[in-house]
């Protein structure tokens, strides 16, 4: 009697959903899209329906043109996008880092050492309250046309709210968190280590969010004050020669650093604090 083998039959794939339109189309992407091509539009056939003179509003493709001619240019050419966007990123840069830096190791100086807030207080909201445009004149005399004043502009900018959101986020913190570490004879660095400073990196990161807004605006203005290079001296050779459209190309371009800054924070947000609940990250740094 010959043995017999069953085989158990194969079981077919579950066939999977097919994504339907409409949830593509109601996802947030999608909408922020769609909105950004409805504008477009109205921009585009506003201002040929309504004959705007193409000085005071230029049509979106003329936009679009000057982007793609600025683009297309050498990488060190003056005339070109590539050069003036390298100047400009390396101002913004330097000076978010430095100014942030220096905002949060005071910060931290003052968090861990409260008689120093109380004699800084004072100079703090002097400087807060001073008007940093007026200032950048000043700073472009002191040390020139070159890098390292709109680098100093853009540390001004970015050193304030580091420093408020800084010191309002060690002042946040639960007492009995820090009442209970020291029950527990942790030292004064195991309570900044393990209270304070996880307590007050929502404020940190929501200073840094407006640091990076600030920084690309104090870039532009110490150009536009004085300088030999970047957008900003881009920006005032496209207006005299009444180039609107350039002009609005190098704001798209000053938009993308603007949008790529944040991204980039955002990101490094979500892995420093993937233990918070996504509402209370939006909350703080709204």
């Amino acid at each position: 009697m010959s043995n017999l083998s069953f085989s158990a039959p194969a079981t077919a794939p579950l066939p999977q959903p097919a994504t339907r339109p409409g949830r593509w189309l109601s996802s947030r992407a999608a909408q922020s899209l769609l909105l950004l091509l409805a504008l477009l539009a109205v921009w585009e056939f506003g201002v040929r329906v309504f004959n705007v003179p193409k000085f005071l509003v230029p049509p979106f493709s003329d936009v679009v043109a000057a982007l793609w001619r600025g683009l297309a240019a050498a990488p060190m050419a003056k005339d070109g996008l590539w050069f003036h966007t390298a100047i400009t990123l390396a101002e913004i840069l330097l000076g978010f880092f430095i100014g942030s830096g220096i905002g949060l190791a005071l910060g931290v100086a003052i968090a861990q050492m409260p008689r120093i807030e109380a004699v800084l207080q004072p100079y703090v909201a002097a400087f807060q309250s001073l008007p940093k445009v007026a200032v950048a004149p000043i700073i472009i005399m002191w040390l020139g046309f070159g890098i390292s004043s709109k680098v100093a502009i853009v540390c001004m900018l970015t050193f304030f709210p580091v420093l408020v959101t800084s010191i309002a986020g060690f002042k946040a913190i639960d007492p009995d968190r820090i009442d209970l570490l020291r029950t527990l004879s942790a030292t004064p660095w195991q309570i900044f280590r393990k209270a304070k400073f996880p307590s007050a990196l929502p404020y940190i990161f929501a200073g840094l969010d407006m640091a990076a807004s600030f920084a690309v605006v104090g870039a532009i203005v110490g150009e536009f004050v004085g300088a030999q290079a970047g957008l900003g001296v881009l920006i005032l050779q496209m207006d005299a020669q009444m180039d609107t459209g350039g002009s609005f190309s190098v704001f798209i371009v000053l938009s993308l650093i603007g949008i790529v800054l944040t991204a980039l924070l955002r990101r490094v947000q979500q892995r420093v604090l993937h233990w918070m609940p996504v509402e209370s990250r939006r909350t703080v740094t709204a």
